[in-house]
């Protein structure tokens, strides 16, 4: 069960920053800590609400979080939710790793093989 909740949650997060509009929102927020809503459309060609969509969608994620202090909405990005996006390339790249000592192996062997003949 927790590896399914994972699964859903890492596939959660790589739709949400498959868009490039919110992979922008996520890089100006790593860049210059939370900002308001607002701060976050003046970078943006498009309408605030179209930028709300995007927030809505990363926090749905949980890739950032919304603090409200009276009228103002301050995004923030959650950096411990990318751990699951690294956890999954380190076992991406342990596979490979695997592939390529075994395939070491066989051209050693091979390389053997052709020595002795």
């Amino acid at each position: 069960m927790v590896e399914q909740e994972s699964d859903a949650a890492l596939t959660a997060i790589l739709k949400a920053s498959a868009d490039p509009t919110r992979r922008a929102v996520m890089t100006l927020l790593a860049q210059n800590g939370p900002m308001r809503v607002t701060d976050l459309a003046r970078h943006f060609e498009m309408s605030l609400n179209s930028v709300s969509k995007h927030i809505k969608v990363l926090e749905a994620a949980q890739l950032v979080s919304r603090r409200t202090d009276w009228r103002e909405h301050l995004i923030e990005l959650q950096t411990n939710r990318m751990s699951l996006i690294d956890a999954w390339f380190q076992n991406l790249q342990s596979i490979w790793a695997m592939r390529l000592e075994r395939l070491e192996t066989l051209i050693e062997k091979e390389d053997e093989d052709d020595h002795n003949d």
